[in-house]
């Protein structure tokens, strides 16, 4: 397994956990460890697939990625797990 798979592997796992958690009840999608679980694990994935030189995902997973850290910082205060 290369590096970069690794790389792409975590990130996914991030992203996954983080919407099982959202369908389970257990993480709002307002929250910001949602946000954060979200731009780490969508950095996380375009940072892999830059490795590998796929930019199609370089691109999507960026956006995500930038789309999670502004919510990060929208999320209302006093708004918890």
């Amino acid at each position: 397994m290369k590096t970069s798979d690794i790389i792409a592997t975590t990130g996914v796992i991030i992203l996954l956990i983080a919407f099982l958690l959202n369908l389970a009840g257990k993480l709002s999608a307002q929250s910001k460890v949602y946000s954060l679980m979200n731009f780490i694990g969508a950095g996380t994935c375009g940072y892999a697939s830059y490795m590998i030189s796929f930019y199609p995902f370089v691109v999507l997973e960026s956006i995500w990625a930038i789309v999670a850290l502004i919510s990060l910082f929208r999320v209302p205060r006093g708004t918890s797990v």
